[in-house]
Parts: C-alpha cells; sequence; structure tokens
C-alpha cells in the first residue's frame, strides 16, 4: 500500500509485547533444534497467557535422541528466554521462575514429510502459499520509513534499560504517522508511544521521560510537520503488561514483522517454522530479489510476489510490481529475475545459508531493516547487484548510492 500525497502509518511492539514473547520463544526453540540438527524439522507455535505459556508443535530429528532431548529441556529454554525478556513478577507481568510451562511436541507427518524430502533428492516446498517481499529508497535500509522509524523509538527506549532511574518495563507499542508530497515523505504527522512502566512512577514523570529520551532522539523537531501530534502513553498509567494483560501467540505480528503494511502479506507468520517451511524462506528470498531490484537502481520502489505448491520446488508463480518506479519493463525484470535469482526452496536455503541457528533474533525489531546484520541475515546483503543489471541489459557496477536522492528524509 502506498499513497503518492496523503498519510501512511506502521506500527512496531517491543520484545515484551506478548506476540513477540512467544515469537522468541518458538525461534528459539528452533534454534535449539538447529543446533543438533541442521536438517531438523520444525514448526513450533507458543501460547502465553496470565502464568501460562504453553509450547507445542510438530518435530522431525534425524536422530531420536535429539527431538527427546530439546523436548525435555523445552520448559528451560522457555524460561531463559522470559528471563533475557525482562519480566520477574507474577504480579505485573509473567514470573519465569514459577509460571507454568506446558510442553506438547510431536513428531511431524509422515506424508508431509515424504512431500519435501522427495525421492528424487529435489527439497519440494514445504506448504502452499504465497509470500512478498518489498523494497524502497526512503532509508538506506531499503524499508519504509514510517516502520522504520516506530521500531527505532523501541529500540532506542530498549538500548536504555540499564541506565539509572529507568522507569519502563518490557511491553511497549508505538505508532509513526508520514505525510507524503509527490510520492515523497515530507515530515512526520504523528507519534503514538504506550510503553509499561514501574509501579509508583507517575504519569507524568512517564510521559516527559518518554518525550525526553525517546520521542525527541529519534524524531526532532526539524523532522515533524507543522500539525505533528504526539500521544504518549494515551491511556494514562500502564503498569501490568505482558502476558498478564494480554494473550500472546506466535506469528500475530506478521506486519510488524515484516514492513509495516507498505505492501501485501500472504499471510503465513515467520518464527518457529524452519526454512523448508516457504512461509518463511520463501518471504526471505522475496525480500533479497527486491531488495537487489532498487539497490541496482532499477526502481525507487519493488513488490515482489512468489508463490509455491506443497512438495513442488519450482515457484507457482514470480511476479513483480514497480509502483511506476521502475527504469525497465516490469516483464523484463522477471525474467532478468528468473536468471539471477534461483528461487526453488533448496537453492534459497543454500544461497541464504539458512540451516544455521541464527532465528531467535529475528524475532523482534523485524526480520528484514537496518536492525538485521547482512553479513547473519543473508538476505539483507546485495550481492548480485551487478549480475541483476547486467541480466536487464545495463552497465554493471558493484553498488547504487540513494543517499543523493532528494527526500530529506532519508534515515541515517
Amino acid at each position: 500500500m502506498f499513497f503518492r500525497n496523503g498519510l501512511f502509518t506502521s506500527e512496531s511492539v517491543s520484545g515484551g509485547h506478548p506476540d513477540k514473547v512467544c515469537d522468541q520463544i518458538s525461534d528459539a526453540i528452533l534454534d535449539a533444534f538447529l543446533r543438533l540438527d541442521p536438517h531438523a524439522r520444525v514448526a513450533c507455535q507458543c501460547f502465553a497467557a496470565n502464568g501460562k505459556v504453553l509450547v507445542a508443535g510438530e518435530f522431525r530429528t534425524r536422530d531420536e535422541r535429539h527431538f527427546l532431548q530439546i523436548r525435555d529441556s523445552a520448559a528451560d529454554i522457555v524460561r531463559q528466554t522470559l528471563r533475557d525478556i525482562g519480566y520477574g513478577t507474577a504480579e505485573y507481568d509473567i514470573d519465569p521462575a514459577t509460571c507454568e510451562v506446558e510442553v506438547r511436541f510431536n513428531h511431524q507427518s509422515a506424508q508431509i514429510a515424504a512431500s519435501v524430502d522427495r525421492s528424487d533428492a529435489i527439497l519440494g516446498a514445504g506448504d502452499q502459499g504465497l509470500m512478498f517481499g518489498y523494497a524502497t529508497d526512503e532509508t538506506p535500509s531499503l524499508m519504509p520509513l514510517a516502520w522504520s522509524l516506530a521500531t527505532e523509538l523501541l529500540v532506542t527506549g530498549w538500548s536504555l534499560r540499564d541506565a539509572a532511574g529507568f522507569p519502563l518495563k518490557p511491553d511497549a507499542k508505538s505508532q509513526v504517522t508520514v505525510s507524503y508530497a509527490d510520492g515523497r515523505p515530507v515530515g512526520i504527522e504523528a507519534v503514538v508511544i504506550s510503553w509499561q512502566h514501574q509501579p509508583g512512577i507517575g504519569i507524568d514523570d512517564v510521559r516527559e521521560y518518554l518525550q525526553r529520551e525517546i520521542l525527541d532522539r529519534v524524531i526532532p523537531p526539524a523532522r515533524r510537520t507543522p500539525g505533528f501530534r504526539a500521544w504518549l502513553n494515551p491511556s494514562g498509567a500502564w503498569t501490568i503488561g505482558g502476558p498478564k494483560a494480554d494473550t500472546g501467540l506466535t506469528g500475530k505480528k506478521i506486519i510488524v514483522d515484516t514492513y509495516g503494511g507498505a505492501c501485501p502479506h500472504g499471510g503465513g507468520s515467520f518464527s518457529g517454522k524452519d526454512p523448508t517451511k516457504v512461509d518463511r524462506s520463501g518471504a526471505y528470498a522475496a525480500r533479497f530479489v527486491a531488495k537487489h531490484v532498487v539497490a541496482a537502481g532499477l526502481a525507487r520502489r519493488c513488490t515482489v510476489q512468489v508463490s509455491y505448491a506443497i512438495g513442488r520446488a519450482e515457484p507457482v508463480s514470480v511476479a513483480v510490481d514497480l509502483h511506476g518506479s521502475g527504469q525497465v519493463p516490469e516483464e523484463q525484470l522477471v525474467r532478468a529475475i528468473g536468471e539471477v535469482f534461483d528461487l526453488t526452496p533448496g537453492a534459497i536455503i543454500d544461497a541464504l545459508k539458512l540451516l544455521r541457528p541464527i532465528y531467535q533474533g529475528t524475532a523482534t525489531y523485524g526480520h528484514f531493516g537496518q536492525w538485521r546484520d547482512p553479513e547473519v541475515y543473508l538476505w539483507e546483503a546485495t550481492p548480485r547487484v551487478a549480475e541483476l543489471r547486467a541480466a536487464v541489459g545495463l552497465a554493471a557496477h558493484a553498488s547504487y548510492d540513494i543517499a543523493g536522492r532528494e527526500s530529506p528524509f532519508l534515515m541515517t
């Protein structure tokens, strides 16, 4: 979704949001499996509410002992994840030491296993579905500005946790509205921040802290429109948060995880899924392609859609939308993408090295963008820019500099 003139809003949530708690637990379980067996099949879901965490899913390992080892250690993984997030009291959020943890692990369906690990040794897609990737030159990380700022507000607040007198607790949400003119951002119109805080602190003090330490640092007055508005903890005091205040579930923050609503979403979540599940690997590959298109100077904005059939290797479809900003025809670009990028599940896993235990880090602050190190999360790297430019018949060069664009709101 994109507006040439008008307002566009994205939100983000902190690592202490109940849904993100569940995403982190699911991906911690996934990483634990991958450390023992890089080819493990994992589909892990987590549910958290009022002192209870349920972890369940379907799994397959080459060695049954690995399945049993992770199943038996799952409760410890849950409790350590809660501690790392910063939760600690049953009264105000959840107590890692005393909360109830229920573990329900099953084995992967033999029929699904046979369709993925095919007899011809070609890896089939672990499910059917459609995935989207997106890139825009609004920020150096090629992510939408509203999403990037909403996330930076939370990252900034989270980084202050060790400061003396820090009044905030783990659960938080943010929202940023950007004003556009002629397709380019011209100012920040509105910000909403809601942050759980320590008891015994007045709401005026909390709001002043949010303004001074977070909002003014990330979005100073020079970046705001004349009609800028800010709502800081608009509901008032908020001391009870996390799973004590709201139910958490893996995979509920799919828009926060991706592009903040700036492009469509196929509906499949990421966390807790091994990379044979194309909901995850296909979305990473689509971002990889879209980012190359914009980094190569072939468009200012690019949406890529891929789709798969379970058990099949080749995508059912690949489509590209350049939103009127393309330097080459879209049909020509689709052909070039087919030459440069192998979008079969096995090739995606190999190219992006997706069998590594790197996933718990993706469960907070988005799977894409400036908080994902491209040397670790390879879908954020752009090593094939020259190859893609050559495939569309343009002069190849190693990189494409967006720093000189006319928008004053590119993030630095």
